[in-house]
């Protein structure tokens, strides 16, 4: 039986990593390249975020990728004060999701944001980052 090579590439993303291989590693070398991409269903047209590699209304795996641009909708947030194992140390951190029309993309606020100037409506953009230890992510920054 021949042995699995193994695909690293999400050992780099986040601030704890619970996936070895996925089919869409390919993520992480747009983050590397400075894009946020998610996919999208060349069948049914839905597109993913986070990246999926099959649709759940075509069932099919013809997907492309698309790169998160422009301005997403601030639908929520919230600043959390406890955290599960692998995140206590960036605690505070606020979560958010934006709303780009086709998709909804859920993610941290830049840390430089104070929560004053947030308000559910604001026009924000989704960027590429790393976390306090060097490895890739992406956050939400004001438009």
């Amino acid at each position: 039986m021949a042995k699995k090579e193994t695909d690293a590439r999400f050992a780099k993303f986040g601030t704890v990593s619970f996936t070895g291989l996925t089919r869409v590693n390919d993520f992480i070398d747009h983050l590397e390249q400075g894009r946020v991409m998610g996919t999208r269903c060349k069948v049914s047209g839905k597109h993913y975020f986070p990246p999926r590699a099959q649709c759940c209304d075509s069932l099919e795996a013809d997907m492309e990728w698309f790169e998160v641009t422009g301005t997403g909708t601030l639908v929520s947030f919230s600043t959390l004060k406890y955290a599960p194992t692998g995140f206590k140390e960036d605690l505070p951190y606020t979560i958010a999701l934006l709303d780009y029309g086709e998709y909804k993309v859920f993610g941290r606020i830049d840390p430089a944001l104070e929560g004053s100037d947030l308000a559910v409506g604001t026009a924000m953009r989704t960027v590429p980052a790393k976390t306090g230890n060097g490895q890739l992510t992406y956050i939400f920054q004001k438009a």
